[in-house]
């Protein structure tokens, strides 16, 4: 029976569990969940994953859900998977979850409040928190800048690295996000980090053409909003 991955490709993590299969030519079936129509809260998928969030998998009688322990599991339980994803050098893997676990109280937390206060929020009608949104870009600003000059000190990639690994894959998804963002608001959060910008390229290099492929409903939803932004502007 093939792996059941359970995923909305609008989520950040669910974006990088489906790179990852891509990638390694594990063979799954992927079912949407779209989050957008609240299909995380059925009874079907509350069976799967009780805190009603994507990504989850399903292998066999197997359940799992949170995008980083999916990945360390597909890392180990698929033979076919390229051992720089997880090595199994238990330094290499120990600084792998410390940039995971970095990642989801830093990281994440910025990119996510500022994206949902200024562009998803308004968008489908939900509150939102223009304080929350400023306090939000501040730490994105400020994770980014530990990535450029702390995380990526070392290598091309994350752990000082010469491939890139789970953590790569997970950080660079959850900074696509703010293609949301207006082009300028884009530009002006990204473009200060040099090396952070070369290493999202080198990572979607190292996972094509699986990466734009499973980021093209990011895009299309990216083209959708910029132009009601364009729509929203020329009525003031």
């Amino acid at each position: 029976m093939a792996l059941k991955v359970y995923a909305d490709r609008m989520s950040q993590p669910s974006r990088a569990v489906l790179i990852f299969c891509k990638k390694n030519g594990i063979d799954f079936e992927e079912i949407r969940v779209d989050v957008l129509r609240n299909e995380q809260f059925t009874p079907e998928y509350k069976a799967i994953n009780p805190m009603c969030q994507v990504p989850a998998i399903v292998n066999g009688g197997f359940k799992l859900f949170e995008s980083h322990a999916i990945l360390i599991y597909l890392s180990c339980a698929f033979p076919e998977v390229a051992s720089h994803w997880y090595p199994a050098d238990l330094t290499i893997r120990a600084k792998i979850h410390s940039v995971l676990d970095w990642h989801h109280s830093n990281l994440r937390r910025g990119t996510v409040g500022l994206v949902f206060n200024t562009i998803l929020a308004p968008l489908f009608g939900l509150p939102s928190n223009l304080e929350t949104a400023k306090e939000s870009e501040k730490l994105l600003m400020k994770s980014l800048s530990k990535l450029e000059n702390f995380w990526l000190n070392d290598g091309t990639f994350l752990v000082g690295s010469s491939q890139p690994s789970i953590a790569d894959l997970s950080l660079v998804c959850e900074i696509m996000q703010l293609q949301l963002l207006s082009e300028t608001d884009c530009n002006r959060i990204l473009s200060p980090y040099k090396k952070v910008v070369e290493w999202m390229e080198d990572t979607k290099k190292a996972t094509a053409p699986h990466f734009d492929e499973v980021h093209e409903f990011l895009f299309e939803a990216q083209k959708r909003i910029r132009e009601q932004m364009v729509k929203e502007s020329g009525k003031d």
